[in-house]
């Protein structure tokens, strides 16, 4: 499937680059560095992905937590990042701030981790990731999320002990994690080979050889 997007849904790569020193200057932290990573790994995945253009997904990557601009935040970083995005009229990176912090199970939207909104904004993100169409950026993002410490890539192993080990786990953690896996298989069926092939020292970073 094809996505046509209109440019205005997403910025620059150069205004991006200034969105995210803006929100490092408001809420310094590891996240950045993250997100830096989630952006490389986005682009080197899509350059092998038919109909994916790879600079959005470079700053979607780079955006996916823009929401932590308004400080130290759980899972309402996402809502966070969606309202800033909306404001600005990028409509892309307001759908992927919300949909990286979910997946469905049985036919349900499931926020991920600790949500720390109010109910009727949790009521807001279920509803409005219940009417979307998930789009390969959206699956993406949710992978590579899951392929970037701070420090580089990883094996999505050590991203899901390192996640589990901050914020705890709960029922939903196994379904979550299958649901990683599921869109790892997704991506190389696509481009047909392994996506750790195309990530830079993944054996380094998570082994510390």
């Amino acid at each position: 499937m094809k996505y046509c997007f209109k440019k205005e849904d997403v910025p620059s790569l150069e205004e991006s680059k200034m969105l995210l020193k803006e929100a490092e200057d408001l809420n310094p932290g590891p996240w950045v560095m993250h997100s830096m990573y989630v952006a490389e790994g986005a682009k080197l995945i899509a350059e092998q992905t038919e109909n994916l253009n790879p600079e959005v997904a470079y700053v979607l990557g780079m955006l996916h937590d823009i929401g932590r601009r308004e400080g130290v935040h759980a899972m309402r970083h996402g809502l966070d990042g969606y309202r800033y995005a909306i404001s600005n009229g990028y409509e892309l990176v307001a759908q992927i701030c919300l949909s990286h912090t979910a997946f469905k199970y049985n036919n349900e939207v499931v926020v991920v981790g600790r949500w720390d909104g109010t109910i009727e904004e949790y009521n807001f993100v279920k509803d409005y990731l219940s009417r979307i169409e998930e789009t390969d950026y959206d699956k993406l993002i949710k992978l590579c999320d899951y392929l970037a410490l701070p420090s580089g890539f990883i094996l999505i192993e050590k991203r899901i002990v390192d996640i589990a080990l901050r914020g705890g786990i709960n029922e939903y953690a196994i379904p979550r994690w299958e649901s990683t896996f599921e869109i790892k298989d997704y991506f190389e069926e696509k481009i047909r080979k392994s996506i750790y092939s195309l990530l830079p020292n993944v054996k380094e970073n998570t082994f510390g050889f």
